[in-house]
């Protein structure tokens, strides 16, 4: 078990000669301008920018974003896969950048599961161990004990065609915690199987994490997966870091638009034509012909940065969106029907918006009314209100 530290970490991937080549001719060839993309240096691509993490002894950490945001990079330069282009990565108290990864005491649980075809369950959870030179005891005790946590001592015969996707992933997560690593490194491990696999083996590793004592890097660009699983989680675009925070606290507080965007489901709504109002120092949102009067939390954030009144971007989530006798005017293009919710998606103001609207208290002939053309008012309180700075993005209570 140990902590981690990443300090400034970079990681540029150089051009090659023949792009070397182009954009020299481009130089030459043409005025100089001004750099407007951040990822294009004179080095290379910038894959990661100065990425700065203090990771706790048996923290469960979750590294989340689109595609292309650095993530499945960064792990890969905590595991030694990657070459660390700028910057420093502790392991405990140990500088690790020019260490080999076999000498980082870390086990790596790849999205491709990447066992040996020809290897008995059994065999794939020993190999490891064997390759160490542990007793071959030792090593029985080892496997059956991790088989059993994870529920597979029944396939230890087979070989890995015999399994399903979940059973395969098991083993691929055996093979990694029979070696007892200081860190336990998951790279979109869940991404292959099926909805209901998921489900189940994100429970199992949430059972894991409770059973062996050791410190978890998860990459996904699932964020349901990094909302359930992670004590932090970690938020990328672009190279760069967004915000970290605990799931609740990115989901609350988001410090600016893409976080909010991306953490949810469905996504926030945004607002383009709002107005911050301050009056006798009360703040309040105005949306068309409807106001609010922010709760006493936004009051204070707002105040205590001396916010001035100004244009938004309004964001509230779908959950918090009520219908009512009266409100903002909207008319119903699509109806969601999920069971226990409906998922309305209403034009108003001349965008689509999303509400969730519980069905346990509503009649037939309630639901049957959200059918598409209906018109619709809606509402919200004013603790639910994020509000988003027109030119920066940044939430303004941040």
């Amino acid at each position: 078990m140990a902590s981690l530290t990443l300090k400034n970490i970079k990681k540029i991937y150089p051009f090659s000669s023949d792009e070397q080549k182009k954009a020299k001719k481009k130089k030459d060839d043409e005025p100089e301008k001004k750099q407007v993309n951040l990822q294009i240096t004179d080095e290379g691509v910038v894959a990661v920018q100065e990425f700065s993490l203090d990771i706790a002894d048996k923290e469960f950490i979750v590294l989340v974003g689109p595609s292309g945001c650095g993530k499945s990079t960064t792990l890969r330069m905590i595991a030694g896969l990657e070459d660390i282009s700028g910057g420093e990565l502790y392991i405990g108290d140990k500088l690790v950048n020019d260490v080999a990864p076999k000498d980082r005491d870390i086990a790596m649980v790849f999205q491709n599961y990447a066992l040996y075809p020809h290897m008995t369950v059994y065999e794939n959870l020993a190999f490891a161990l064997k390759l160490r030179r542990i007793p071959k005891d030792e090593i029985d005790i080892k496997v059956r004990e991790a088989a059993s946590v994870l529920d597979i001592m029944q396939y230890l015969d087979r070989k890995p065609k015999a399994l399903s996707g979940g059973q395969r992933q098991r083993v691929a997560i055996g093979r990694a915690i029979v070696r007892e690593p200081q860190v336990m490194l998951m790279d979109e491990p869940l991404s292959n199987l099926d909805a209901k696999l998921r489900n189940q083996m994100r429970a199992e590793i949430i059972k894991l994490r409770n059973t062996i004592d050791t410190t978890f890097i998860y990459v996904t660009h699932d964020q349901t997966e990094a909302m359930t699983l992670g004590d932090r989680i970690v938020i990328m675009k672009d190279g760069f870091i967004q915000q970290i925070g605990t799931p609740q606290e990115v989901f609350n507080h988001p410090y600016n638009i893409f976080v909010a965007t991306f953490i949810g489901t469905p996504q926030m709504n945004l607002f383009e034509n709002a107005e911050l109002l301050k009056n006798n120092g009360r703040y309040s949102v105005k949306l068309g012909d409807y106001t609010v009067e922010l709760s006493e939390d936004k009051q204070a954030a707002l105040s205590a940065k001396n916010v001035a009144a100004q244009p938004v971007t309004l964001g509230v989530r779908p959950e918090h969106i009520s219908l009512s006798a009266s409100g903002i005017d909207a008319k119903v293009d699509v109806t969601e029907m999920m069971g226990s919710s409906v998922h309305l998606h209403v034009n108003s103001f001349g965008q689509d918006v999303i509400l969730i609207v519980s069905t346990l208290n509503m009649t037939t002939e309630e639901l049957d009314s959200l059918n598409h053309g209906a018109d619709v008012k809606f509402d919200f309180p004013g603790n639910v209100c994020h509000l988003f700075s027109k030119e920066t993005g940044i939430n303004l209570e941040a």
